[in-house]
């Protein structure tokens, strides 16, 4: 190829770099396993790309180079998962933090990585849900094959025979892989605490409910922070495998296990289609704040029902393009931006 030609190619694959990162990532459960993958697709396609004869489009050809690359990945067999996936939960006198490889864990991406923007509301929200956690936690469920014809064929909005081509599979095959992956998920459904229902963008209510979370937590306010629970809410924090469920053992263990959150700073982020934050609590040696957690943030029907915290901050800040310190000059602005 020409360097013209190299450089018209560079920028025709690059166009696709975020939807492909979205459906790798919905494939494999992990934010940099996914980006991998489209890195491999990219450097695949452009080895190949004078083997391309056209016969399908260049996004088609594209997801079949991204679609044997996760399913190479996914050979081994590893199904990633939230804590609530993999055991009951603890009560709060018997807490224990113990963590689990970060093999084990569904892990989460920023927005910006996965969803690509799209002018119809309703296919954008369709993409948001299906990069939500408990979405995400489903799909794991599902045998690969079965999870990329999901995905093909109900996020992605792609034909029958369009998902047989791309498999090297007949359409009957096609369709019974989607009943199957269809009864999984529908045997999966309301499991562990209700499905986050979150408007896009947020309503008058849910940002109120989220204002008055910031309050709370910053202020840590275990009385004001109770009165946003749902009686059956969740709490998360992978790496560790421990997970608790209703108020009082989350705010029991705020006040026990994670008193070391108080005083913490919270600056909002879009992560798998929910509201969140990147949590600094205070750093005793340095002074100011030292990141702590990507907060993910589920609710419905006005309370919150899960906030998982994911605790790996030397991977999660720089992906959200997040500081690794925060001062008090940059805590002060950001209360300002609040409105506080």
């Amino acid at each position: 190829m020409t360097d013209t030609t190299t450089a018209d190619l560079d920028v025709r694959l690059e166009k696709h770099r975020i939807e492909l990162t979205g459906y790798c990532y919905r494939m494999l459960g992990s934010s940099f396993e996914a980006e991998d993958a489209v890195q491999d697709t990219m450097v695949r396609a452009w080895r190949s790309y004078e083997k391309f004869e056209g016969r399908s489009s260049l996004r088609s050809w594209l997801y079949r180079i991204a679609t044997n690359v996760c399913l190479d990945m996914l050979s081994a067999g590893n199904k990633r998962a939230r804590p609530m996936d993999l055991s009951e939960p603890t009560p709060l006198a018997q807490a224990a933090l113990s963590p689990r490889p970060d093999h084990t864990w569904l892990e989460p991406m920023p927005d910006a990585r996965i969803l690509p923007t799209v002018e119809d509301p309703a296919e954008a929200a369709v993409a948001k849900e299906s990069v939500r956690l408990a979405f995400m936690a489903a799909l794991q469920q599902l045998p690969p094959k079965q999870r990329a014809v999901l995905i093909l064929r109900e996020v992605l909005a792609w034909k029958a025979s369009e998902v047989a081509e791309l498999l090297g599979t007949s359409v009957a095959s096609v369709n019974s892989a989607l009943q199957r992956a269809r009864a999984t998920l529908a045997e999966r459904d309301g499991q562990h605490g209700a499905e986050a229902t979150v408007s896009d963008p947020l309503d008058d209510e849910q940002q109120k409910l989220l204002d008055r979370y910031v309050a709370a937590f910053e202020g840590y306010d275990m009385t004001a922070l109770t009165a946003l629970l749902h009686e059956d809410a969740i709490m998360t924090m992978p790496p560790f495998d421990l997970w608790l469920t209703g108020h009082d053992d989350i705010t029991g263990f705020m006040t026990t296990l994670g008193s070391a959150c108080e005083g913490s700073r919270l600056m909002p982020v879009q992560v798998n289609g929910l509201p969140g934050f990147a949590q600094y609590k205070p750093d005793p040696e340095e002074g100011g704040w030292t990141p702590w957690a990507v907060q993910v943030l589920e609710i419905s029907d006005g309370r919150l029902t899960g906030f998982h915290f994911f605790l790996d901050t030397q991977r999660w800040f720089p992906l959200f393009g997040l500081p690794l310190h925060l001062d008090a000059l940059e805590a002060e602005s950001d209360q300002v931006e609040k409105g506080v």
